[in-house]
């Protein structure tokens, strides 16, 4: 390394500590994401305890033109926190704890790097609910959901991540911290500043802390598991759940058979409740504040559904241990990685009316390629957004490569977004421009150049090279 790193290095051990620096094996825990992008070992991982440590590691990373990849829970699928070559790590990890919970203003103020669950576990002793969910949130930090505008599996009621942001506390490159711990439901005082870093993924300002938006702790879950024959049908209920249901109506997921029978034919304890397979899958819940009364209504929906819609069967959870046996089924896309060998993860949106005829495009797409494997989808199908997993062509970048085409090919073609809820990172930067026109791209490169003009932040991510 050069005498400059040395210095930088130097400096960095004196403003954080022993604690605060990590450096050769120390530092190979921080190589990669959970995405497929090969791990990159940093040039070191720095580890700051709050936002003032924050803004003097970016200083000196700026005085010294350093790279720094923001790292949370690392549990990102696009490689935004797997390091760029020749940068820092920083890790947020021991950023952690909830600040406050303002019972009356019904917000939650938590550090960047408290994982989601801990979020959602204080909220919830206070008699509240924290909405942001999905399977990763053991792991998955508030800075990370804020940085990726996490979705989940609740979006169609709750919104994605930014609908629950209030305010936030973030650092630009060159040390300057910006601090919008707002409170308020409405402020129009100028622009709305925490916008530019919710869905940035690092690339405008480290998130530090937030204020969230708090929401009543539901009374009453209802959950069902409904068995269709194709996905006329499933937008057929998803209509009728909609009027019968309104406000009630917190998640309707949609799995393809290809997807179910891997899952329930391979993951231990995922147990199949129907006696016979089906053409499609749905789990549908409702959240409400009166037990007895919803409960009803819910239970009268679904029979009302029975008799207007073609339905299968259908299957209601009668206990916490049959919601978790639903869920788990929706839940288990990673523990089947392993049947599908090298593959390629996709997440993708489209206008709602859109989700059946891609599914069928993109599968005759995947099926029609020579040496393709399994294929499965499933996904968050009333707000629109797919989840595709596929074995590659052929080993490697090339069938990586391959798929991505594919994939990214029919969602253009039918309107689509390559990046519904995990963001663009590495993986998906060359194909930013199939969702994107060139003047949007262009207006967040000149985002990008008046924040961080040196390209020091999660350098290699977002934006594709000019030359792509």
């Amino acid at each position: 390394m050069s005498d400059l790193f040395d210095d930088a290095l130097d400096l960095l051990r004196l403003r954080l500590g022993p604690a605060g620096l990590l450096v050769g094996d120390e530092a190979s825990g921080h190589a990669a994401d959970a995405s497929v992008v090969a791990p990159v070992a940093p040039i070191a991982v720095v580890r700051p305890a709050n936002a003032r440590d924050v803004a003097e590691v970016l200083g000196i990373c700026a005085r010294h033109r350093l790279g720094v990849t923001v790292q949370g829970g690392r549990t990102g699928l696009c490689g935004g926190a797997t390091p760029s070559p020749g940068s820092l790590a920083m890790s947020l990890e021991r950023m952690v704890g909830v600040e406050e919970i303002d019972e009356r203003a019904m917000t939650i103020t938590a550090r960047a790097g408290t994982p989601l669950q801990t979020v959602q576990e204080a909220a919830k002793a206070k008699g509240f609910f924290f909405p942001v969910d999905f399977g990763a949130r053991g792991s998955a930090t508030i800075g990370g959901i804020v940085a990726t505008n996490a979705g989940g599996n609740r979006v169609l009621r709750y919104g994605m991540t930014r609908a629950s942001v209030l305010g936030l506390e973030a650092v630009l490159a060159d040390g300057t911290i910006v601090s919008s711990m707002n409170k308020m439901l409405k402020n129009n005082a100028g622009y709305d500043l925490k916008q530019l870093f919710v869905g940035s993924e690092g690339t405008l300002g480290v998130v530090t802390r937030a204020v969230f938006q708090l929401q009543p702790e539901p009374t009453w879950t209802g959950l069902a598991l409904v068995a269709v024959a194709g996905f006329d049908d499933a937008s057929a209920l998803l209509a009728s759940a909609r009027r019968s249901l309104g406000p009630m109506l917190s998640a309707f997921e949609v799995m393809w058979p290809d997807y179910w029978t891997m899952v329930t034919r391979n993951v231990a304890g995922r147990r199949d409740p129907f006696d016979r397979p089906h053409g499609l899958y749905v789990l549908i819940e409702g959240h409400g504040q009166n037990g007895e009364r919803d409960g009803e209504a819910f239970e009268a929906w679904l029979a009302q559904a029975f008799e207007e819609i073609v339905i299968d069967d259908a299957v209601l959870a009668r206990s916490l241990s049959d919601m978790d046996d639903f869920w788990a089924i929706r839940d288990s896309s990673a523990e089947i990685e392993p049947v599908l060998g090298d593959h390629g993860s996709f997440d993708v949106g489209l206008p709602p009316s859109e989700v059946g005829r891609f599914v069928e495009a993109c599968r005759a797409e995947l099926e029609a390629t020579p040496g393709s494997g399994a294929a499965v989808f499933f996904g968050h199908a009333a707000d629109g957004n797919v989840h595709v997993m596929a074995s590659t062509p052929s080993p490697g970048e090339e069938g990586l490569l391959a798929l991505d085409r594919i994939v990214y090919d029919v969602t253009r073609r039918f309107g689509g977004s390559i990046s519904a809820e995990h963001g663009i990172g590495s993986l998906k930067r060359r194909w930013l421009a199939h969702s994107r026109s060139e003047t949007e791209i262009a207006l967040m490169r000149a985002l990008k150049q008046t924040l961080d003009p040196l390209g020091l932040l999660n350098p290699g991510k977002v934006l594709p090279t000019l030359e792509s």
